[in-house]
């Protein structure tokens, strides 16, 4: 820290303590050239994560938003609800460690449309049909199709 009174950076931190509103680390510094003291504040800076849409608009992120379009496709569906915030908090953990604190939709639904494709597959079908926007019939039906390849028959004996 720069010091208010000689300009010199060299300082020592007396006393730290939160503030009382408990939005900040007050401290009580004292320089090592001139010997005065003084306090700074240190706070959080919060910037806001960011979503960046498909046409290019920026929202910011809405953890609620997210969960409500989980809820959705998984309505009727045997998927815990605490696997649901599971999904949604590494979203934000993904989020978090990005130094750009922006995340595309795109980047959103490829990492959540995994993820339900792992918990249940007739969920994932109706988040894909929402996020991708199927423009006709024959789009769902082949995601449909290479969802089925992809799955062992169950039920089936051999003969």
């Amino acid at each position: 820290m720069k010091c208010p009174f000689c300009s010199r950076i060299e300082d020592k931190v007396v006393d730290s303590r939160e503030s009382k509103e408990g939005d900040a680390i007050r401290r009580r510094r004292e320089c090592l050239n001139c010997g005065r003291r003084f306090t700074t504040y240190e706070r959080i800076e919060d910037i806001p994560y960011m979503v960046v849409k498909k046409d290019g608009r920026r929202e910011p992120f809405d953890r609620q938003k997210l969960l409500h379009g989980l809820m959705k496709a998984c309505e009727k569906r045997p998927v815990a609800v605490n696997k649901l915030e599971q999904a949604a908090d590494d979203v934000e953990v993904i989020l978090q460690e990005k130094p750009e604190k922006e995340i595309s939709t795109t980047e959103i639904g490829a990492y959540l449309m995994d993820k339900l494709k792992r918990l249940d597959k007739v969920a994932y079908v109706r988040f894909a049909s929402v996020y991708r926007q199927f423009k006709a019939v024959g789009e769902f039906m082949s995601e449909v199709k290479g969802l089925l390849k992809s799955q062992p028959l169950k039920g089936r004996g051999k003969k």
